[in-house]
This record gives structure tokens, C-alpha cells and sequence, in this order.
């Protein structure tokens, strides 16, 4: 029989704790992205999140096809900058309906065109006054015409990431 000591319970409590509060996290940003990309109905969502300045990778994501896939991709980090970065932080929400007439840097769009991207509509996820990550949608197939409704079913769920209070305390 095993017998622990109180400051070890503590320890032992402490990680089953954080480990508990990592897999609701999981879950929660698992269904979001299946949920969002059933209702944009695309081809890919991720959330891209940022583990240091301006430099992340695809975390999560829901595919229409394994072909779609990109997750762990660390992104063109070099086309990500202080910039961008102010706009997703003010709350913007990017919408390109056709990459190839998008008015982004061509690291960006040859980035995109890599990924088998046509159309994105991207979500900021702040966390506290922090970019936490993107939440991403893709359509690969065709371009697509970004509604009003899309607009709000993205903003909500970044929104619903950003206040899970597993994920405020892990930022």
C-alpha cells in the first residue's frame, strides 16, 4: 500500500488538476472547429495558435478530406508581422474570397496557394489583451462568397474559445 504524504497529495492533485483542465480545453476547441466548419460547410477549419512571438503552428483541425490536411504546419511565419498582429488584436476578421486577387504580400499568398487554399475567412482569438491564435476556415475546392452569417458563426466561435476558462488559464 502506498502511502503519500500531504505535500505530495497536493503535487499529485495539482497535475491531475491541470491535466483535467488541458483535455476540457481539447474537447472544447475539438468540437468547436467540427461544429464551425459543419456550418460554414468548407473544407478546412484550424486553430492556429501562437507559442511565441508571431511564430505558431495548427494545433487543431477539421478536415472535409484527409487530403486537407495541415496540421502542425508552422505557417509563413515571415509574412506574419507587428501589423497583422495589431489588426487581429483590434478584432479584426479577414475575409478573402479569392486568394489569387487578394491585396496580401505574395509570401502570403504563395503560402496559401501551398496549402490548397482558394478562400479564408480568418477570427482572432484573444485571450486577456493577448493574440492567444487564428481560428481559420479554408475552402480549397472553389472561391467562395463570404456571408454576413459566416462573419458572425466564426466571430462567435473564436469568441467561445477565447472565454473557456481552461484556456484563460493556460495563456
Amino acid at each position: 500500500m502506498l502511502h503519500f504524504q500531504n505535500r505530495d497529495h497536493q503535487g499529485l492533485i495539482s497535475v491531475l488538476t491541470r491535466i483535467t483542465k488541458k483535455l476540457d480545453q481539447d474537447v472544447l476547441v475539438h468540437d468547436t472547429i467540427h461544429e464551425l466548419r459543419d456550418l460554414l460547410d468548407v473544407d478546412r477549419v484550424v486553430l492556429y495558435y501562437f507559442y511565441s512571438h508571431w511564430q505558431g503552428q495548427v494545433t487543431f483541425e477539421a478536415l472535409s478530406d484527409r487530403q486537407y490536411s495541415i496540421i502542425c504546419s508552422t505557417g509563413a511565419d515571415q509574412c506574419f508581422n507587428e501589423s497583422y498582429a495589431q489588426l487581429y488584436l483590434e478584432g479584426r476578421i479577414y475575409a478573402e474570397n479569392d486568394i489569387t486577387q487578394a491585396p496580401i504580400s505574395e509570401c502570403h499568398r504563395e503560402f496559401l496557394r501551398g496549402l490548397q487554399v482558394r478562400s479564408n475567412l480568418v477570427a482572432p482569438v484573444i485571450v486577456g489583451n493577448r493574440l492567444w491564435g487564428l481560428l481559420v476556415a479554408h475552402h480549397c475546392q472553389d472561391i467562395r462568397q463570404w456571408q454576413t452569417s459566416d462573419f458572425t458563426a466564426i466571430s462567435q466561435s473564436a469568441y467561445r474559445l477565447a472565454s473557456a476558462s481552461s484556456i484563460n488559464i493556460s495563456a
